[in-house]
């Protein structure tokens, strides 16, 4: 239930992120998939990732205006799977606060290294060149400490408190009480 809950948040928070230009890329999509991958089975992925892929058309066409070239979302949907690998491989057997951790460090990154040497290869909005690789990459930072803030924040609570209630269950109340 959490992991189809985290994926209505994805959706909403790239929604609703148009209109703040400072929040780019602020949005629980990141953790959404690590968390999907951790919980639920392979057959079960199918569903984020239609879903993403359908935020990616509706926003392309209908928000930013822009014709819908399917090749150029290539990069974009392979993360999406390979997020989701990555909750299955970090997250589903074992979770600890250093796997959480991993998985919050290592989503963001793959993104950013993925999507922005796409951009640089495959568009001509930067020189074809080490400095044009570089100034690509250097332009998407703003970009890449959001989604790692963001994508921190949710995994830490979607682990987190799930773990704490259940700690707090198992502990006698009197050791709750003395602080134990």
């Amino acid at each position: 239930m959490i992991a189809y809950l985290l994926l209505l948040v994805a959706v909403l928070s790239r929604v609703l992120v148009l209109s703040h230009v400072a929040w780019l890329n602020f949005t629980a999509v990141g953790a959404a998939l690590i968390y999907f991958g951790a919980r639920r089975s392979w057959r079960e992925m199918l569903t984020p990732l239609a879903v993403l892929i359908a935020t990616d058309y509706c926003l392309t066409v209908y928000a930013y205006r822009y014709p819908f070239h399917w090749e150029a979302y290539i990069p974009t949907w392979i993360w999406y799977v390979a997020a989701m690998v990555l909750g299955q491989i970090l997250l589903s057997a074992k979770i600890s606060v250093w796997r959480v951790t991993a998985g919050a460090l290592l989503g963001p990154t793959s993104f950013w290294i993925i999507s922005d040497y796409a951009v640089w290869a495959g568009s001509s909005m930067y020189p074809h060149t080490p400095a044009g690789l570089q100034a690509c990459f250097v332009a998407a930072i703003p970009f890449y400490r959001n989604d790692l803030i963001s994508t921190s924040i949710i995994l830490a609570a979607a682990f987190g408190i799930p773990a704490l209630v259940r700690r707090m269950h198992l502990e006698p109340a009197s050791a709750v009480l003395v602080g134990k």
